[in-house]
């Protein structure tokens, strides 16, 4: 437990009660779209949770101005029925340009709690069918891990709203969810066999545990390789804190760093050959990129006394920054490994744990200000930034 709290020594835990969506940026003279409602079902409710979900969808795209009238001829048409029938939800998606029908497809949803998706899905395949800037993320989970009490905590499965959350792991201690794969079926976490940190693999179509392997002092899994056979893993089995990458095939352990200080939070960069992780070798916590098969560490990032968190995708990190004197501030930024590309995301607040999404046109990140809390997804190219409010206790840690 003890080597637990110095990874938490370079995160914070946020809770909030309420927050507001807000846009960034919103100047662009971008295409108008008409959300049309077909549909004709009893429950109002639900009716309408699902036509706002649409219509932050379509917003959070940042592909179109939502309006409500306008001349069909020349502008984007969202066509949708949305029909109930013994806890099965069907939606048929029409969408036209200009007149013209650019797709027609039917959803069939057996499990009526997740219908946020559904409506992710549906827009998220038609800004696909007329070639604008994809949202692939938009029908994916995030995992988060909530304390619940002294000792205690859960991992909930989100959509990116938070209109959906459900538990998928209760009782004991439960920390730092990772998926294990793109296509979201499992996922790694941290909890106790006999008081010995185990990192443990849920698998999500059959409900079954495995355990895949322990060590003494901590273990958390930070990093998956794009084949997701390989794992990057902090451990600290000999009192500090390295990172190892684990050969899931193999069954091989190698370990990567090997540093008398923290090295923490493993992501795979440049096709799997480096790795980005934190380290507080500069005597505060900074990222730092090593060659897989060296013990050779660079500095990556030259700003900032505190760069506590750090995701990558391909040849790009996104990491939180604490602002000098600017009293827990917290900024994020995004830069290329390659070159010396730099980009500030947020302006003020505490912006922390940002993550990736699979295609690296998004990150999601949690905002604190104000004395209140909320997941921020960011959308890089349109520069936007939407806002939705934590209400679901102390934040852990989460992925995407």
């Amino acid at each position: 437990m003890k080597k637990i709290l110095l990874l938490f020594a370079f995160c914070y835990a946020i809770f909030a009660e309420e927050s507001i969506i807000s846009v960034v940026n919103d100047t662009i003279d971008l295409p108008k779209i008409i959300l049309k409602d077909q549909s004709k079902i009893n429950n109002t409710r639900l009716q309408k949770n699902f036509y706002n979900i649409l219509l932050n969808d379509l917003k959070v795209s940042s592909n179109f101005e939502i309006v409500e009238q306008a001349n069909e001829q020349s502008n984007y048409v969202f066509e949708y029925t949305l029909a109930e029938d013994s806890g099965t939800l069907s939606l048929n998606v029409t969408i036209k340009a200009a007149g013209t029908e650019k797709l027609t497809k039917n959803y069939i949803l057996r499990d009526i709690e997740q219908y946020p998706f559904l409506a992710h899905k549906g827009v998220k395949d038609s800004v696909s069918a007329l070639g604008l800037s994809p949202v692939e993320w938009m029908d994916h989970k995030i995992l988060i891990a909530k304390n619940t009490g002294s000792g205690k905590s859960q991992i909930i499965m989100a959509d990116y709203t938070l209109t959906y959350q459900k538990v998928v792991v209760n009782g004991g201690l439960n920390l730092f969810p990772k998926w294990a794969n793109k296509e979201q079926s499992a996922f790694y976490y941290t909890a106790y066999d006999k008081d010995i940190p185990t990192l443990y693999k849920l698998d999500l179509n059959t409900s079954k545990t495995s355990k895949i392997i322990s060590s003494k002092g901590m273990i958390v899994a930070s990093g998956v390789s794009e084949d997701a056979n390989k794992l990057l893993l902090t451990m600290a089995p000999k009192d500090q804190p390295d990172i190892f990458m684990y050969d899931l095939t193999l069954k091989k352990l190698q370990q990567i760093t090997n540093y008398s200080g923290i090295d923490v939070s493993g992501n795979f960069v440049q096709n799997d050959e480096k790795i980005i992780f934190v380290s507080d070798r500069l005597g505060y916590p900074n990222i730092f990129m090593q060659d897989i098969n060296s013990q050779v560490a660079e500095q990556v990032v030259f700003h900032g006394r505190n760069n506590s968190a750090v995701s990558a995708y391909k040849n790009y990190i996104v990491y939180s920054s604490r602002e000098p004197n600017q009293n827990r501030v917290f900024n994020i930024y995004l830069m290329s490994v390659e070159s010396d590309y730099i980009r500030q995301l947020t302006a003020s607040g505490e912006n922390l744990f940002p993550k990736f999404s699979s295609d690296g046109g998004s990150i999601v990140f949690i905002k604190h200000i104000e004395g209140q809390s909320a997941l921020g997804v960011i959308r890089v190219n349109a520069n936007k930034s939407f806002y939705y409010p934590l209400k679901i206790g102390k934040i852990q840690s989460i992925d995407w």
